[in-house]
């Protein structure tokens, strides 16, 4: 039985420290100057941002106009069925908005969070890069920079402040909350180091 309860006590310990942690990162908008813009991808439609990415695009293009740093990477794959990816979608998003061509790259690969950073990670530490500033949703932030210091990134979160996605409902500070408690308990064990 007291076993049992430390189980309990500790796992609910964990979903707070979770739930601390989304909500403190979500809050944080962190404009150190890095080596790249990260562009975490969402849902595109024939090539067209949809309003949550769009948002991601435009808060991460203005990072890049403030100086945060010199170059954008989108990243994302496809669906079944869809022409082009999430992250190719972004890329002419940005060079449309007046990005200039050579500042943005597109990772064209990713299902997920964490292959999507993985991609990333490989591309930085092919190009010497070390440091990155993440640009996703507000609830979402906390678990992107965990996965990303897992890869051996040196990471800093810029979450969208306002627009789609940038709502912390519920709903969705609790998806992220378990699932940034399931990667610390359970998936962060697996995740190899890219950079030093």
């Amino acid at each position: 039985m007291r076993a049992l309860l430390l189980v309990i006590v500790g796992g609910l310990a964990l979903v707070a420290a979770a739930g601390w942690q989304v909500l403190r990162a979500a809050q944080t908008d962190d404009r150190t100057p890095t080596d790249v813009i990260v562009v975490l991808g969402a849902a595109q439609f024939w090539g067209t941002p949809s309003p949550v990415l769009e948002t991601r695009l435009s808060h991460a293009q203005t990072l890049y106009d403030d100086g945060v740093a010199e170059r954008i990477v989108t990243v994302g794959g496809k669906q079944d069925g869809d022409i082009t990816t999430e992250a190719q979608a972004g890329r002419t998003w940005l060079v449309d908005a007046g990005v200039p061509r050579t500042s943005v790259r597109a990772v064209r690969t990713g299902s997920d969070t964490l292959t999507s950073l993985a991609a990333v990670a490989d591309l930085m530490a092919e190009r010497g890069w070390t440091s990155a500033t993440i640009v996703t949703d507000p609830a979402h932030t906390a678990r992107s920079l965990a996965i990303a210091r897992a890869l051996g990134i040196d990471v800093h979160g810029s979450p969208t402040g306002a627009g789609d996605g940038s709502a912390l409902t519920v709903d969705y500070l609790t998806r992220e909350t378990l699932a940034l408690a399931h990667f610390w308990l359970l998936d962060r064990w697996s995740v190899e180091p890219r950079l030093p």
